[in-house]
């Protein structure tokens, strides 16, 4: 359904975090994978290429390593997160573009943020960014019992918090399996990604959340007849 026919101040946005409001890639993600491993040698007596072995295996598998370690060895949820998302130097870290401020004014409706990662992580980038007050509420695996996207259980919790009907929501992603998830549950989905052709499933794709505005006002006043939003 194209979102550009409800009115702006009945949509209502979903937003990824990592590599969708900034870039995790250059500094974040590599600390995050020596933190993993650090806790799974702690853990587990392993080198680091058993550690890489866990890790990757159990992220391919189930989404996170954090799903592969509690069902299979019974971890603590709250110890794992605790020790893997510690960033003092966070703000020196984050790639992303101040303009993004204004990009997010610009779309009418309600924001939320939706992430596998955890609260105190997912406060800390937005505050570090300047973007916490543009969203009205964020949910993270904490939100969803430690089950994460792609599974649905996440976007029904939200969905049933702010009583949102699915085709008024837009969700916005860099993983193509979440996003095919959300379109399972009859959710417009915007695929952040440079230079692919689109699945099916994904409403539009787009290079930056920066250029969904532009996306979103063409579509509105019929300027792009083949836009899915």
């Amino acid at each position: 359904m194209r979102i550009a026919g409800i009115a702006p101040s009945r949509r209502v946005w979903i937003f990824d975090l990592d590599n969708t409001l900034h870039d995790a890639r250059p500094h974040i993600f590599p600390s995050m994978h020596v933190q993993i491993n650090e806790y799974i040698k702690r853990k587990f007596g392993v080198d680091e290429e058993g550690a890489n072995v866990i890790r990757a295996g159990f992220w391919q598998k189930y989404g996170t390593t954090l799903s592969g370690l509690m069902r299979h060895h019974g971890t603590d949820p709250r110890e794992f997160l605790s020790a893997t998302h510690r960033f003092p130097e966070l703000g020196e870290m984050l790639v992303h573009d101040n303009a993004l401020r204004h990009a997010l004014a610009r779309l009418g409706g309600r924001k939320l943020v939706f992430s596998n990662a955890p609260r105190h992580y997912v406060e800390q980038v937005l505050r570090a960014m300047g973007l916490r007050r543009y969203f009205d509420a964020v949910y993270t695996i904490e939100s969803t019992r430690y089950r994460p996207k792609p599974s649905s259980a996440g976007f029904h919790v939200l969905m049933r918090a702010h009583k949102l009907a699915p085709h008024r929501c837009v969700f916005v992603d860099d993983m193509l399996e979440n996003l095919q998830a959300a379109k399972r549950l009859g959710i417009a989905t915007v695929w952040v990604a440079g230079g692919l052709a689109k699945p099916r499933y994904v409403d539009l794709r787009i290079g930056s959340v920066l250029d969904l505005p532009r996306h979103v006002f063409r579509n509105a006043h019929g300027q792009n007849p083949r836009g899915a939003i």
